[in-house]
């Protein structure tokens, strides 16, 4: 888990793809956290990517070095209910106060991956498959 952790604080933002439906979606994200001895992901609880994964919970994580590296880590969301893993979020990302409080109403929303595997792969290689 922390080689995944560190490829994604090198990279800062990395990008979260979801179905709706039968239609793929991508969008980039940065909202990364390690606790427990789990990799978190937050989402916003009014967003299209919360609705998709609670529907659909297979997703996949892409992030990418300037050197040509890149990381592929899938599996299935799993919603931690637990509002301590939100509360550290926030702590590790302050300006992410401003979205998500009692005067918007918006919850972040903390999930990990299960079933997951990770590669890191090099631009033109095969890649190296890593334990998660």
């Amino acid at each position: 888990m922390s080689t995944v952790n560190e490829f994604l604080n090198e990279t800062g933002t990395f990008f979260l793809a979801t179905a709706d439906g039968s239609t793929p979606k991508c969008r980039p994200l940065g909202m990364h956290v390690c606790i427990d001895g789990m990799l978190l992901f937050g989402i916003g609880d009014f967003k299209e990517v919360y609705r998709q994964l609670k529907s659909n919970p297979k997703a996949e994580i892409v992030a990418l070095k300037p050197d040509g590296h890149w990381l592929r880590y899938s599996g299935e969301a799993v919603f931690m209910e637990d509002e301590k893993y939100a509360a550290a979020a926030l702590e590790t990302s302050p300006y992410l106060k401003n979205i998500y409080n009692e005067q918007t109403g918006h919850k972040l929303m903390m999930f990990r991956l299960e079933n997951a595997c990770a590669r890191v792969i090099n631009v033109m290689g095969e890649g190296e498959a890593i334990e998660v």
